[in-house]
């Protein structure tokens, strides 16, 4: 492999990208109380997977495709982005309607089932200047694996 500069930062990108963006889900869930709903663990799976062929894009050949399917893979998981923040925003319907949390308390399962919030879809918990969390997914996403393949394509 010849490592340039490129492709150090298209493997680099495809590594912290993922790694933020998930680490960033987890603590608005278990830090603010955000909790997921269904579409939004839909994001998050594509993000595990750019994760893992970044680790063997550090370690096992071929580099370039490990890099290539991790950029792909952070890319599908915006799209599932904007496919959310547009059910989110009413722009269109969405597959599910919501989704819930299992409960960690003690108790009957009963309990848990009646103390288990609901979690729709179709609703944003939290936005920045008009952008949701889906939102901000999509264009992170989306630009990161598209600047990792970019990155992937030049030549020396």
């Amino acid at each position: 492999m010849i490592d340039t500069p490129h492709m150090r930062a298209a493997r680099w990108i495809v590594l912290i990208v993922p790694a933020l963006l998930l680490g960033g889900a987890y603590l608005s869930q278990y830090g603010f109380g955000l909790y997921p709903c269904e579409m939004c663990w839909w994001q998050r799976y594509p993000h595990f997977v750019a994760l893992a062929f970044a680790v063997l894009a550090f370690i096992v050949p071929p580099y370039r495709l490990w890099v290539a399917l991790g950029a792909l893979a952070i890319i599908a998981s915006g799209l599932i982005g904007g496919f959310h923040a547009g059910v989110e925003y009413g722009w269109w319907e969405g597959v599910t309607k919501c989704a819930s949390i299992p409960h960690a308390g003690g108790g009957s399962a009963m309990d848990a089932i009646l103390a288990t919030p609901l979690i729709r879809c179709d609703t944003a918990q939290w936005t920045l200047l008009g952008v949701s969390l889906a939102g901000f997914n999509f264009i992170i996403s989306c630009g990161a694996g598209v600047a990792a393949l970019v990155l992937l394509a030049r030549k020396r």
